[in-house]
């Protein structure tokens, strides 16, 4: 196993340094309260391998408490082209192995530890947004997915190839899909493995907005800024209150209405 790759599995002694990242295709950069991770492996379509999904998730872990908003990109025309093919072969990923050589009693926890570089861009605090251009297939799904907002150029192609390859989408990404499109429309996209572009994207609520290839980077900035302007606590609470919606009876999402606008109106007026 690569030094990137050790460093990506390994604990939370020390952040993983830029030169750990960049071996694994990844860039990670904060300004603020931002903070961008891009996906940078662009002659493979960004396409994503164990060692990302370790790298991912140490960057949740190690978010600075500072950051608002978090900000997931691809390097080059595609976002990500989904689980790098080379896991199916026997030789598999250099330094990684592959899909038969980590099978055994650990599998599924191993597939819990992946799970997790997509899980925390869930987090109340921040409002993670994918700027998605191009492919974003299977795991990159996955990932747009996984952020609360998706803002995607007119050349995406969305796409749940999981169970054409025999596979299961296992990236946290069909509960999301199943709240934003419905059930019938969710089964229909992920066994067909068919591809959704931008205008039926925006039609299926899969992203909030569409813009030409050129414009992606400014529309998502434009966003950032919007949500920066709305102070934290409140868009934390607010998100908070709207995730837990969804298994809520009216009743019981009234109460939790109540209980967090009794913080909020104690932080606000308590020192008055």
């Amino acid at each position: 196993m690569n030094d990137a790759v050790e460093a990506a599995h390994g604990g939370r002694a020390e952040q993983i340094s830029a030169s750990a990242l960049a071996e694994v295709g990844l860039r990670y950069e904060v300004d603020g309260e931002i903070a961008t991770i891009t996906l940078n492996r662009p002659d493979k379509r960004n396409a994503q391998t164990f060692a990302t999904w370790s790298a991912l998730a140490r960057i949740g872990d190690d978010l600075p408490e500072t950051v608002r908003i978090v900000v997931v990109k691809g390097e080059g025309p595609s976002f990500s082209a989904g689980i790098d093919l080379r896991l199916f072969t026997p030789g598999g990923v250099p330094g990684e192995g592959s899909f038969s050589s980590v099978l055994g009693e650990g599998f599924e926890e191993r597939i819990a530890q992946a799970q997790k570089a997509f899980l925390w861009l869930r987090r109340p605090e921040i409002i993670s947004i994918a700027a998605v251009q191009g492919h974003a297939i299977g795991a990159g799904f996955q990932l747009a997915l996984a952020c609360d907002l998706r803002i995607v150029a007119d050349d995406v192609q969305f796409c749940m190839k999981e169970p054409a390859l025999g596979l299961v989408p296992d990236l946290t990404g069909t509960k999301p899909l199943v709240d934003l499109v419905g059930l019938p429309r969710a089964l229909e996209l992920c066994v067909t493995a068919r591809k959704v572009g931008a205008e039926e994207a925006l039609r299926l609520r899969l992203a909030e907005l569409a813009v030409p290839v050129e414009e992606l980077d400014t529309a998502v900035a434009d966003l950032a800024a919007a949500l920066l302007a709305t102070e934290r606590s409140a868009a934390t609470a607010t998100k908070r209150l709207l995730q837990g919606a969804g298994t809520r009876t009216l009743e019981e999402q009234a109460a939790a209405e109540r209980a967090e606008q009794v913080v909020r109106i104690r932080s606000l007026f308590a020192s008055g």
